[in-house]
């Protein structure tokens, strides 16, 4: 039987992020935690930097919440019931569905990008995304089996991480092939329809790289709730959508700070960024207001988030 807490960490990781991206994390966390249990007794700023890099902070956070919450209400083992795998935080619907089916063979449907990819042209489907979820769920649930429904998830997902690929799909040598009603009509190429995505908005921030005369760098963790929530970072501005003038918020410290060439653009899920990159060097008696000075054997750029990592980029 597959390893629920693999599985779910498995899962977790590849929310809005890709296979190649996420193994190495994996490999890294679980040689690290290789059980719930070891995550759950793991110190909050360790699991925070082995996350940097992966984008979506919340779910790091989420990630220790539902681990300690198996061990102390579960005793270390993960509910082989789909509507208690519900109730753990930052497991929804769609890791719900893929833990139950895959590391327990419940028969729950599993709907990830690409089932939805699958079910919407084995049946035509030309509602728009998200709209049409709930008839591309139903037609899901409808085809998996009582029998072997994990083996059956992870085939229909195979299936459209492969086969039935968003672009150039390969229908010739697709099982399902015969019954697909997009292949008999032509239309798989445009299926699954989604609904033109808005401009992002872009916002435009400082931030303050201070580093003192024994090379330490003065950072800061950010506050728990909010973007990047829990992660170290630079000590900066706001980040608001105007450009003139540009925010510069209030240096950590007072120094002979001076702009760095060029900026750091890096885009969120809801919006693009800009920065503005500060750099000073400073005596070894400074006292910041924000944050406080790492050491360079206690400190390396791979604990940053990617943002304030090319922030970090431009000082080489």
């Amino acid at each position: 039987m597959p390893d629920p807490y693999r599985i779910w960490l498995s899962e977790v990781m590849l929310q809005q992020t890709t296979v190649a991206t996420v193994k190495d994390y994996f490999a890294r966390f679980t040689a690290r935690w290789p059980d719930v249990a070891a995550l759950a007794a793991a110190e909050d700023a360790d699991v925070m930097a082995e996350w940097a890099g992966l984008g979506y902070y919340a779910r790091a956070r989420n990630l220790l919440k539902c681990a300690r919450t198996v061990v102390a209400e579960h005793g270390s083992t993960f509910p082989a019931n789909h509507d208690a795998l519900l109730k753990l935080p930052g497991i929804g619907p769609y890791t719900a569905a893929a833990i139950s089916s895959i590391a327990f063979d419940l028969p729950h449907a599993v709907l990830d990008g690409n089932v939805e990819r699958v079910m919407a042209r084995v049946y035509d489907i030309h509602t728009f995304l998200p709209a049409a979820k709930p008839e591309l769920m139903a037609r899901a649930a409808a085809l998996t089996p009582q029998d072997r429904p994990g083996d059956y998830a992870q085939a229909v997902m195979d299936l459209g991480a492969t086969i039935c690929t968003p672009k150039s799909p390969a229908c010739g040598i697709c099982p399902w092939r015969d019954p697909c009603l997009a292949r008999a009509e032509e239309t798989a190429a445009v299926l699954p329809k989604k609904t033109p995505k808005k401009p992002k908005p872009i916002r435009h921030g400082t931030v303050y790289l201070a580093q003192r005369e024994d090379g330490a760098w003065l950072l800061e963790t950010r506050p728990d709730k909010g973007l990047l929530g829990g992660m170290l970072g630079w000590p900066g501005s706001d980040w608001i959508d105007t450009t003139e003038p540009r925010p510069e918020g209030r240096p950590p410290l007072a120094a002979d700070w001076q702009p760095l060439p060029g900026e750091v653009r890096h885009t969120f899920t809801h919006f693009h960024l800009m920065l503005t990159v500060q750099h000073a060097r400073v005596g070894h008696n400074v006292s910041p207001e924000a944050g406080e000075f790492i050491g360079q054997n206690q400190f390396s750029p791979s604990d940053l988030p990617t943002v304030m990592r090319k922030a970090f980029d431009l000082t080489r």
